[in-house]
């Protein structure tokens, strides 16, 4: 292009280079001769007889700077710092905290273009992304989150902070993931420490600077740098209060295991298999350039990518035609030049593996489209965009995440046929929805499961709309008022710190404490009565029916002096999976009820249950040692508790998120769907109550393992559900050994939350257990709780562990432009 004249550029139409200036992002290395240390206490710090890491540029491999590879005492010197620095920080008054939110939104603004290279220089990422998106969105959420900072005592009322929080973030949005943590977490009167990716360091560092130039408090954020297993030593430090990781679903796992009764709060945002939907009603020019966009921008290295494309039969070939004609004129090149859309992979080992995947897709007989222009030929870890077709739905392609520029197209018929081919996946982060019919688009964002659906957009993020995924994908939420919640716990509780003991984990529940034998002597009917009373046979209740307990045996259930009350039913696996599965079955029908008619079905169950409050109580007082006065206040307690949870059905079902977005941004919370739920032994019917009615109030079926000390009064709410009009398998009731059923339910796959409320050692297993299909849990390690208090027996913290949120993007443009 070099000497061509005007006319000529016009009527050839090619790229001419546009470098963005890197000198100011080199003079910053330099300023710090390459060789950086961890950020601690508001200074560098170079221990000595540290490895060292050399951050290197994707695209050409040339040695950018030295950082060191962290060990367990820098982990132990940033955690004591922000230790101490929690202690003035979360003390001062919401408007400092604030205007030092805000003073670091402006002082990274100041910054930004130094931001913008240097994370393009790291990443490998083309400038125009980090300049356009990745910086301004970093901006967007420390100003957002001062105004939480500003509001917290009146907004979060009844919450606090909880303390040290370990942020682990990932290679994919490196500044970005950093801010979605550290902001929020600010705000709400936590310190930070932060360790970031191993391949994408730099801007981390360069964050940690500015915030001292910004005059935050001395610890309130450090940085440390080190490997992976230097992440899992912070991770597991004992004086951490939250581990808020973002990375692979097999590093969660592992964390979701190594944490497990630390008491420690946990979230995480991990793998993804996203996928677009382009329906026949859609605008396939748009969807075209919006596949293109998420499939293939930073490389296809994004947590959010689309890397599935599921086209309707009668669209497929003017679509995909469409597509390779665009990939064609996809520009790849070093991250610095402006008009390239392809930059470099992170790094080589992705490039081999990608090459390795792509070749197995041929065996699977896959056709392969490539763009392989004359750019590709230089240095450096580059892929072409690519194109799959032919593969069957069971591909692995479909199912599992793949980081890199590929994307898997498949044609489906229906729209229902569309729903079950996204939601064959054990992820889901996102999906976006093609079609110029909102109603499709609506029911369609309805059925995927999944965390955010953007209709004809993908990858729409902002601080006001929480942004995370369910199944694989993990839990919690970034942004948004959901987010905040992740950084907080209840002010009347405190930080469980358990006994952590070496628990046998494939030992625990295997056995019976105590075997279900019967009593013997003294069982039979008292002195002087000739005809002894009509025994009454408790069963299990599962799918609306009450059935017998597949083992066969029963456990004697005593009076608090030791006589023989009852016997109930002693539920194994096969009890636990029936009940499962008549919970799985009934769940979406228990939605679709809707929220007016679950309230009027929770509002029943309390009249019924009052209509036999004298019996209940009499039963309460004879196992429990309880006077009858007592008794009698559990019982209204109960009563009031299913009404407070009915009152709720219509109540909590989502918001409109205030974003910069031009459309409409729409929060559902939605239920979480299958939970298990182990009651704890203390007011054994209010807590019973109080569990089932948070959850099913919600569009939540429930299956429920009574207080194994005093099962009776849940067992005795099979017949008062019986006749309230509840479906059959809303709520299903298993009594038995509490640790053996435990091992069930938290094993069981079907199974999408576990709430126990047991000991320290079961609360460490459900932990433990669930990180094989990365369950959601809340668990008391051990811990009473005041169920009669309003304030710990029902609070939003009960709603908050019902529900999920989903986040809908609807754009508007129709009558005026964007």
């Amino acid at each position: 292009m070099s000497g061509a004249t005007v006319s000529e550029i016009f009527a050839s139409m090619e790229y001419g280079p546009a470098k963005e200036d890197e000198s100011v992002a080199q003079a910053w290395l330099e300023r710090h001769a390459r060789n950086f240390g961890h950020f601690i206490d508001g200074r560098w710090v170079k221990p000595e007889g540290r490895e060292s890491y050399t951050s290197e540029n994707p695209a050409t491999g040339r040695s950018l700077a030295s950082t060191l590879q962290g060990c367990s005492s820098d982990v132990s010197l940033a955690v004591k710092s922000s230790r101490e620095a929690f202690r003035s920080w979360s003390a001062l008054p919401c408007h400092t905290r604030a205007r030092h939110l805000y003073s670091l939104a402006r002082t990274v603004q100041k910054h930004q273009t130094l931001f913008s290279v240097l994370e393009s220089l790291d990443h490998g990422k083309p400038v125009q992304e980090c300049r356009n998106f990745d910086v301004p969105n970093v901006i967007r959420q420390l100003y957002h989150d001062a105004g939480w900072a500003e509001l917290r005592d009146g907004e979060m009322r009844g919450w606090q902070p909880l303390g040290v929080v370990a942020a682990i973030v990932s290679s994919s949005f490196p500044l970005m993931t950093l801010s979605c943590k550290v902001s929020p977490a600010l705000a709400m009167g936590n310190t930070v420490v932060v360790k970031p990716d191993t391949r994408t360091r730099l801007s981390a560092l360069l964050f940690a600077e500015i915030c001292a130039e910004a005059g935050l408090p001395p610890g309130v954020v450090n940085v440390v740098t080190g490997d992976e297993d230097f992440g899992a030593e912070l991770a597991q430090h004992s004086d951490v209060d939250k581990v808020d990781f973002t990375g692979s679903t097999e590093r969660g796992r592992a964390l979701c295991r190594d944490s497990a009764g630390s008491g420690k709060a946990l979230s995480l945002r991990l793998g993804a298999k996203s996928s677009c939907i382009v329906f026949d009603s859609a605008d396939l020019d748009s969807a075209t350039e919006g596949i293109v966009e998420e499939a293939w921008s930073s490389q296809g290295q994004l947590c959010s990518a689309g890397s599935v494309l599921l086209v309707q039969e009668s669209v497929w070939e003017p679509l995909l035609s469409r597509l390779r004609v665009r990939m064609s004129r996809l520009r790849c090149g070093s991250g610095l030049e402006k008009s390239v859309d392809l930059a470099p992979l992170v790094d080589e080992s992705q490039r081999s593996s990608l090459e390795a995947l792509v070749e197995e897709a041929k065996r699977e007989g896959a056709e392969v489209f490539q763009v392989c222009g004359p750019s590709l030929s230089m240095g450096g870890p580059f892929y072409p965009p690519t194109l799959l077709t032919g593969l069957a739905p069971a591909s692995r392609f479909f199912r599992e995440e793949i980081s890199g520029p590929v994307l898997a197209a498949l044609p489906f018929r229906t729209a229902k046929e569309a729903i079950a081919l996204a939601n064959n996946s054990r992820y889901g982060l996102g999906a976006s929805v093609w079609t110029e019919s909102l109603a499709l688009a609506l029911e369609v964002a309805g059925s995927l499961q999944v965390g955010s659906v953007w209709v004809n957009a993908h990858s729409l993020v902002d601080a006001a709309a929480g942004f995370g995924g369910v199944k694989e994908s993990g839990f919690d939420r970034d942004g948004g008022r959901e987010g905040l919640f992740e950084y907080l716990r209840p002010s009347w509780s405190s930080r469980p710190r358990p006994s952590t003991s070496d628990l046998d984990y494939k030992s625990f529940g295997t056995s019976c404490e105590t075997p279900p034998l019967p009593q013997g002597a003294g069982g039979g009917g008292r002195e002087g009565e000739e005809t002894p009373k009509v025994d009454r046979s408790y069963k299990l209740y599962i799918g609306g029916s009450q059935v017998r307990p597949d083992s066969g045996y029963s456990r004697p259930v005593l009076t608090a002096g030791g006589e023989l009350l009852a016997c109930v039913p002693d539920g194994n696996r096969k009890d636990i999976r029936n009940a499962v599965e008549s919970a799985n079955k009934t769940q979406p029908g228990w939605l679709k009820k809707g929220p007016h008619t679950r309230a009027q079905i929770l509002y029943f169950i309390a009249e019924n249950l009052e209509l036999r409050g004298a019996e209940f109580a009499q039963g309460l007082s004879l196992q429990s040692a309880v006077s009858l006065e007592d008794a009698q206040k559990e019982v209204g307690l109960s009563v009031a508790r299913l009404f407070h949870w009915a009152a709720l059905c219509d109540k909590y079902g989502g918001s409109v998120q205030e974003t910069p977005f031009r459309g409409s941004t729409l929060c559902f919370r939605e239920p979480i769907g299958v939970v298990g739920v182990v009651c704890p032994d203390e007011k054994p019917l209010l807590s019973f109550v109080t569990l089932m009615g948070a959850a099913i109030c919600r569009g939540n079926a429930v299956v429920m393992v009574p207080s194994p000390s005093n099962p009776l009064p849940a067992l005795a709410m099979c017949q008062v559900l019986e006749t309230s009009d509840l479906p059959g398998g809303v709520v299903n009731i298993v009594s038995g050994e509490r640790d053996q059923l435990t091992r069930h339910l938290t094993g069981h796959s079907s199974v999408q939350s576990v709430w126990y409320f047991g000991s320290e050692q079961g609360s460490q297993f459900v932990e433990w257990g669930s990180a094989d299909n990365l369950k959601r849990t809340w668990v008391n390690y051990g811990q009473p709780r005041d169920w009669s208090s309003p304030v710990e027996g029902a609070g939003e913290e009960f709603l908050l562990h019902a529900t999920q949120c989903k986040n809908v993007w609807i754009p508007a443009g129709e009558i005026y432009a964007n």
